[in-house]
């Protein structure tokens, strides 16, 4: 066991696995407008003269223009940056918009309806990318985040730099490569989520306590296409059954459909994304419930699933065309398998069997239809899982699947980062056309 790199497999899960209200696109458009509000002279014609600009990367653009900003009953950029700025809590990262009221969504709509807020895409070679300026009282403050959600690598009042992110020198004696998962593979992932300490790991279990809530509030609530509840009132009707796969698909998708029609409920993200991190969450607890698995079975699970979708990740691009749902399934088909009774050997053929099904699932922004991706994505994990189970696999000679999982991974992410970075841009033109 390659115990030297568990200290770091922990903080990265930490790091990418972080409570998250509302999709993290626009919440990071509304977390840049609260920081810079926080700079700007407060006085009473504020609201009045308040004025925001905003620039983003195309890949933020498209998975802000269509999706439900918490709290609000709106969609798009446009109000996340009025509501972040009016009523944003600058300290509160991912969960910015925790405390926003019914008369600070009021305010937001009148700055909305008098043209004082401009959205626009950025000439930036960074995927993630967000640049919002506040202008009031004479007074003007540009915060810029990049490269994650939460990460401001620059603060300008009155076009003065007055933060800027430090930048390591190429010659400094600082490691090339800093990842976690330098030198790691898919069984370093396994063997960690199996065999550490439980009081290391038990940390996750808070995704399941946000993301199950999220489910139930997609359950009965009417959020967005109402997927999940579509299932159930299908299963009342006696159209469907009630077993695992349904089961599967209605609770992780339920709680996609409360994410994004803007639900003040936080979901647990992973990787930057409440949907990946529903995606690696609730088809394990399904089946750590139907097989009645003990707290401790299903934390192990839980760790192997977000873990091993953030390795996955890890090769790729933070934003692209592929849609991030089908990434984290495979975290999931790692944690279901693994809950199922298989070991290391079916967790690399359930993985392999997902990339040779779902890959090149486009992802074409965010928005409510997001939660039919997450829950055909937790159709194929479990597909995927019962096939390796059984001892079958897709081989290494059929498309890009190699005999070694490694290599798929590695072969799935050059095709994200590579040839459907073209795919990323003719999906931005046709959205922004219509």
């Amino acid at each position: 066991m390659k115990k030297h790199l568990w200290n770091g497999f922990t903080n990265i899960v930490k790091k990418e696995v972080v409570p998250a209200l509302g999709c993290t696109e626009p919440v990071s458009v509304a977390l840049g407008a609260a920081i810079a509000m926080r700079r700007i002279a407060k006085g009473e014609a504020l609201n009045e003269q308040l004025r925001i600009e905003v620039l983003v990367s195309p890949n933020l653009m498209k998975n802000g223009m269509g999706v439900g900003v918490p709290g609000t009953g709106m969609v798009g950029l446009p109000i996340a940056a009025a509501i972040g700025a009016l009523a944003g809590d600058p300290d509160a990262g991912l969960e910015v918009l925790k405390s926003i009221t019914d008369e600070d969504v009021t305010k937001a709509r009148v700055l909305l309806d008098d043209k004082r807020v401009t959205v626009g895409v950025a000439a930036v070679s960074q995927i993630l990318y967000a640049q919002v300026t506040l202008f009031a009282n004479e007074q003007s403050v540009s915060v810029t985040i990049a490269d994650s959600h939460t990460k401001v690598i620059e603060i300008r009042e009155n076009d003065t730099v007055i933060f800027a992110e430090n930048q390591v020198k190429v010659d400094d004696k600082a490691p090339k490569d800093s990842s976690p998962f330098c030198g790691a593979t898919a069984h370093d992932v396994y063997e960690f989520a199996i065999s550490a300490p439980l009081a290391d790991i038990d940390f996750i279990e808070q995704a399941y306590q946000l993301n199950e809530a999220l489910s139930l509030e997609g359950l009965t609530g009417q959020y967005g296409l109402q997927i999940g509840a579509t299932f159930q009132r299908n299963i009342d009707r006696g159209l469907l059954s009630q077993d695992l796969l349904t089961d599967i698909m209605r609770r992780t998708a339920a709680a996609s459909d409360a994410r994004m029609d803007g639900a003040m409920k936080p979901a647990m993200s992973n990787s930057g994304s409440g949907n990946q991190g529903i995606a690696a969450t609730m088809p394990v607890v399904v089946v750590a419930e139907h097989l009645k698995v003990d707290r401790e079975t299903m934390i192990r699970a839980l760790m192997l699933s977000h873990l091993m979708a953030i390795y996955i990740k890890s090769h790729q691009n933070k934003l692209s065309a592929l849609c991030g749902a089908t990434t984290a399934s495979m975290g999931a088909v790692a944690g279901m398998t693994w809950l199922l009774g298989g070991q290391f050997t079916q967790v690399s053929a359930a993985i392999c069997n997902m990339i040779g099904d779902i890959t090149g699932i486009i992802c074409d922004g965010a928005k409510t239809s997001c939660a039919m991706k997450v829950s055909s994505s937790a159709s194929a994990a479990i597909k995927a899982a019962m096939m390796a189970l059984d001892g079958i696999r897709v081989t290494g000679d059929e498309g890009i699947v190699d005999n070694d999982v490694d290599a798929t991974i590695r072969n799935l992410s050059a095709l994200a980062n590579g040839a459907m970075t073209q795919t990323d841009v003719q999906i931005l033109e046709i959205m922004v056309q219509k």
